[in-house]
């Protein structure tokens, strides 16, 4: 019994000494999407301000492939240490997981959620073709011809907001994936398709030159960026929020003052004026909230997707 006990006092003398020692070494994000998208943005625009902020450098290293699952795979089986984390997503954290047949990370068992970075509420828009200006208009519309909604990709975060709108709503739509939200922007902006859901941040700059009309935002409160746009909940469909997230992630097992280092340091490098702005510019603000508050959402974002799936039939290859 005394030796048990002498082991667990010299394992707990350890992982303090770790702790009060991190970070000795570079810390590494991995953002598992090719460099210049919007979760490589995010990283980068916080790469610096978190660096000066731990008292290290950090190292933001592209992972992609797979749909984000690739990088975020690696990062589940990396020590959980506080050296190796990720900078993870709707599409990776709560999509990914929903609708991937074959996927060999539980990000509910494998991840421990460090800290919210940013929130992005989705946007209902129509073409500039289409003859419909307000979400009621859109409503009537769809009872008289079949109305083409564009997302990013079988099984994507705004493909999944479309399929809960369609339920909540009990609105009939015809989903058109699109590989990319590129590509779906494209053929929305030529009124190829008629209509789409996606980030605020895609459609903002659209919206704003009048080239998309805003119908409604995903969000429970209106858009400070959109604040003549009611919000899908204003019109009647109660409760509906459809957004993406971005936030900080780790291997699960981290010790809890490496995890609370880490989550100081964020909202440290969160708070640099220069990083809001830049995240301000880009259509997205930073997500005030505490690391237990997060690591509940993100759980509680998991499991809305994962039903909406199953009742949609949702599944990807």
């Amino acid at each position: 019994m005394k030796k048990i006990s002498a082991f667990i006092v010299g394992a707990l003398a350890a992982l303090t000494l770790q702790a009060q020692d991190f970070p000795s070494r570079p810390v590494r994000i991995v953002v598992p999407w090719p460099p210049g998208g919007n979760v490589d943005f995010t990283a980068r625009t916080l790469q610096q301000a978190f660096g000066e902020a731990l008292g290290q450098q950090v190292v933001v290293e592209n992972r992609a492939g797979a749909g984000g699952t690739i990088g975020s795979a690696q990062v589940a089986k990396s020590p959980a240490d506080g050296y190796t984390l990720l900078l993870g997503s709707s599409g990776t954290i709560s999509s990914a997981p929903s609708v991937f047949k074959n996927i060999s990370y539980d990000p509910a068992k494998d991840f421990v959620a460090i800290g919210a970075i940013q929130y992005v509420p989705m946007v209902l828009t129509a073409a500039p073709n289409t003859p419909v200006k307000s979400y009621a208009e859109l409503v009537s519309y769809a009872k008289i011809k079949s109305v083409s909604i564009a997302s990013a990709g079988n099984g994507s975060s705004n493909h999944l907001a479309i399929e809960l709108l369609m339920r909540q709503a009990k609105l009939a739509l015809v989903h058109v994936p699109y590989k990319g939200s590129g590509p779906a922007i494209t053929d929305l902006l030529g009124s190829q398709v008629e209509a789409m859901m996606d980030q605020l941040t895609a459609s903002i700059e659209h919206i704003r030159n009048g080239r998309l009309k805003a119908l409604a935002v995903a969000s429970l409160a209106r858009s400070p960026l959109l604040p003549n746009v009611p919000t899908l909940d204003e019109l009647g469909v109660k409760g509906y929020e459809a957004g993406t997230f971005t936030g900080i992630f780790g291997p699960s097992g981290i010790p809890p003052a490496v995890l609370m280092k880490l989550y100081s340091a964020l909202r440290q490098a969160l708070a640099n004026a220069a990083v809001r702005e830049r995240y301000r510019n880009s259509g997205a603000e930073v997500w005030e909230m505490s690391q237990a508050e997060f690591e509940a959402y993100v759980r509680a974002d998991l499991e809305k997707w994962r039903r909406v799936a199953r009742e949609a039939n949702i599944v990807v290859e």
